[in-house]
């Protein structure tokens, strides 16, 4: 009598709780409420990837990486109406806000900050490693001592050099600090990381690819004596005859620039990532 009562409770809850989960209405959804004159600004703990809204009621821009700005087109809707609805897609989880429009400027949400309990965990195809991850394996060799001491540029009286190179996943981590050993500050204007001939001022058709950093750790766009940064590019391969190069430039007047060359042979010695780096918390 106990098996078959257990096997009954067992079925109710394969039947019934996965339906009970399988749809999402508005009337379940976090709801928002919007006027046309005030700005909503939904804020993501990581870089968003995707937004649909579901009417031309509402516009909306994403300004910065986490950051999604919502407003009616216009007023002259009834308190309470559904204007739309809003999907934000993240890295690692997607949520849906109800947005409700209300004649009174004063309750019109200014600032939203999704919560825990409202993102659903979201597998996204695309991201094979979120920011969040790729910003803490960075942060741990950005903290771990230098491995490399034969890989060096010198350029008006600064030394670039190369610490470490990891590899994690379909990422490197490249590791580089600059020694400045002039008294004048150094104002960062980009960092550009490019794959080049060997033998570039030589070479009459010289190929430059320009590659695009999946992350540069450090924002900071100024130092005086001593700098560090680690930056991620997608693995790749490329032939003997070329080099991956960091490039700092300085901003105008001065226009001071300095350059890493990265040799094939220094990428293919790159570390598989030390578990115990991200022990040390």
């Amino acid at each position: 009598m106990k098996k078959n009562l257990l096997g009954i409770m067992l079925l109710i809850g394969i039947f019934i709780l996965p339906e009970a989960k399988a749809q999402t209405t508005y009337e379940e959804m976090e709801r928002l409420t919007v006027n046309e004159q005030v700005t909503t600004v939904i804020t993501a703990s990581e870089p968003v990837r995707f937004v649909d809204i579901s009417t031309d009621k509402v516009v909306g821009d994403q300004p910065i990486d986490n950051i999604v700005r919502l407003k009616p087109k216009e007023g002259g809707h009834e308190d309470g109406e559904v204007l739309a609805i809003v999907t934000i897609v993240t890295e690692r989880y997607r949520t849906q806000y109800a947005l409700l429009y209300t004649t009174r400027v004063r309750e019109a949400v200014t600032d939203k900050e999704i919560q825990l309990q409202e993102r659903n965990a979201y597998h996204n195809p695309a991201v094979s490693m979120s920011t969040v991850e790729m910003t803490r394996f960075a942060r741990r060799i950005w903290n771990s001592p230098a491995k490399i001491r034969n890989v060096a540029t010198k350029a008006h009286r600064m030394t670039m050099r190369l610490n470490n190179i990891y590899s994690v996943g379909e990422y490197f981590f490249i590791d580089f600090s600059i020694e400045n050993r002039t008294n004048i500050r150094f104002d960062i204007d980009e960092i550009r990381v490019k794959l080049a001939d060997k033998k570039l001022a030589k070479a009459t058709n010289a190929q430059v690819i320009e590659l695009t950093p999946a992350l540069v750790l450090e924002a900071g766009k100024t130092f005086r004596h001593g700098y560090r940064n680690v930056v991620v590019v997608r693995k790749m391969t490329f032939p003997n005859d070329k080099v991956l190069t960091i490039e700092m430039t300085e901003k105008q007047i001065s226009g001071r620039n300095i350059s890493l060359n990265i040799d094939y042979e220094d990428v293919l010695s790159a570390d598989s990532f030390s578990a115990s780096l991200l022990e040390e918390e």
